[in-house]
C-alpha cells in the first residue's frame, strides 16, 4: 500500500478489449506511462473477461474476436479455449505497445478532487486530469428475482459461474435467457442432460446477415437510450440470435423448444400461475450482466432514469471522465473506436479546448456472445 497520491495526466480504468485501446491510442498521442498515464486492472492476468469463460468455450464457437488495433490477432487452432487464446493476444499486446498494467489493482472509489478526479485503490491514490473508464460487465452478473427462490432445494448459477457440461450429467437443467450464451450453453448441455429453455420473450433468429446497415441500426438504438440517461441495452442484445447451421441443427433436434418464463420457484423446481409446473435440478441464469459503475458512485453521475448520460465517450455531467465499452460501444469493433474517440477527447480536454464529441462507434457490429 502506497500511501502518497500519484498526480497523472490520465487514469485508465480496466484493461480489457476497450482499455488497452485507449491505451494504445494515449501512447500514439504523446502520453508516456507513468506521469502520463496509468492503467489500473483488477484481474490477476491480462485477457480482460475473456479470461474467466467457460473452458468448453472454444475459439472456435465464441463469435469473431475483433483485433486490438495496431496488432493483427493471427490464426488461432479454433480447438482451443477461447480465454487461452485471447489472454495469450492481450498479454503479447501489452508487451508490443509498452503499455504496463498495475495488476492486480482494485478501484474502490473515484471522487471529485477539485481540478483532479482522485481514483482510490487498494494500491494507493492517482489524481488524474481525466479518466476513461473501461470496467465492462462481468463483474456485475446479474441475476432476476422470483418468488420462492431461496426456497429451491436445487443448485442455481449464473454463467459467469458456468465451467462446462459434464457436472450437471444427468439432471435436468432450466436455462433461463433470451441470449446468444443461452443457445450455446443449451446445444452443449443437451448432450449430457435433459434441458428446458425458458425467455421473457419469444427469441428471434436472424437469417440475414449481420451487415453494416442493420449493425449502424442496432447500435443507434442503444446510443438513443444512453443519450436520455437510461441505463443501455446492451448492443447484444438488440442483434437478434444467429441461425448458425449449429443453431439450426438444435433446433432440429427440439433442443431450441422454448416456454414463456415462469412466474414463480419452487423447493424442487419452478411452475407458472396459469398452471403447470417443473421439477429441475438446477437453474442456469443466462440473464447478462450490467455495467460495473459502482466505484464511480461518489461522483453521482446517473440521471433520474438510471443511467449514465454519454455523449460520445464523455460523461454530460463531467467531461473529465470517458467510458468505453458501454452502451453502443459495447461490443469488441464498438470498444476499439471508442477507444480512439475518448483519447480525441481527452487531448482536447488536457490542452484546454472545447472537445466536441466524437461517435464512439462505427457504423459496423460485431455481435459477442
Amino acid at each position: 500500500m502506497d500511501d502518497a497520491v500519484r498526480e497523472v495526466e490520465v487514469a485508465v480504468v480496466g484493461a480489457g478489449q476497450a482499455g488497452l485501446s485507449a491505451g494504445y491510442f494515449l501512447r500514439r498521442s504523446g502520453l508516456e506511462p507513468g506521469s502520463g498515464f496509468v492503467m489500473l486492472d483488477h484481474s490477476p492476468g491480462a485477457g480482460g473477461a475473456w479470461q474467466y469463460r467457460w473452458p468448453s468455450l472454444t475459439y472456435g464457437k465464441a463469435h469473431r474476436v475483433h483485433e486490438l488495433p495496431g496488432m493483427p490477432l493471427g490464426d488461432a487452432d479454433p480447438e482451443r479455449p477461447s480465454a487461452e487464446v485471447v489472454a495469450e493476444y492481450f498479454a503479447a499486446y501489452e508487451g508490443a505497445f509498452d503499455l504496463p498494467v498495475h495488476r492486480p489493482v482494485d478501484v474502490t472509489a473515484v471522487r471529485d478532487g477539485g481540478p483532479r478526479l482522485l481514483v482510490e485503490t487498494d494500491a494507493g491514490t492517482w489524481a488524474a486530469r481525466a479518466l476513461v473508464n473501461a470496467t465492462g460487465t462481468w463483474d456485475r452478473p446479474f441475476v432476476p428475482y422470483y418468488p420462492g427462490q431461496e426456497t429451491f432445494l436445487g443448485r442455481q448459477l449464473h454463467t459467469a459461474g458456468y465451467r462446462g457440461a459434464a457436472e450437471f450429467a444427468g439432471r435436468h437443467v432450466v436455462v433461463v435467457g433470451g441470449g446468444t450464451s443461452a443457445v450455446q450453453l443449451l446445444i452443449e448441455l443437451a448432450e449430457v442432460a435433459r434441458t428446458t429453455w425458458v425467455t421473457r420473450r419469444p427469441p428471434v433468429f436472424r437469417e440475414t446477415p449481420f451487415d453494416e446497415e442493420w449493425g449502424r441500426e442496432a447500435v443507434a438504438r442503444v446510443e438513443q437510450r444512453v443519450r436520455r440517461g437510461l441505463p443501455p441495452q446492451s448492443v447484444v442484445g438488440v442483434t437478434g440470435l444467429a441461425a448458425t447451421e449449429s443453431v439450426r441443427q438444435a433446433a432440429e433436434r427440439g433442443i431450441l423448444r422454448r416456454r414463456p418464463m415462469f412466474d414463480r420457484i419452487t423447493p424442487h423446481g419452478v411452475a407458472w400461475d396459469g398452471g403447470g409446473a417443473l421439477d429441475a435440478d438446477v437453474i442456469l441464469w443466462a440473464t447478462g450482466f450490467r455495467a460495473a459503475l459502482d466505484h464511480l458512485a461518489p461522483l453521482r453521475l446517473r440521471e433520474p432514469g438510471g443511467g449514465v448520460r454519454v455523449e460520445g465517450t464523455r460523461v454530460v455531467k463531467d467531461p473529465r471522465i470517458h467510458l468505453v465499452g458501454y452502451g453502443p460501444s459495447a461490443s469488441t469493433i464498438g470498444a476499439n473506436r471508442a477507444g480512439r474517440a475518448a483519447v480525441r477527447e481527452i487531448r482536447a480536454l488536457l490542452a484546454g479546448r472545447t472537445p466536441e464529441a466524437a461517435p464512439a462507434h462505427g457504423p459496423a457490429l460485431e455481435p459477442a456472445h
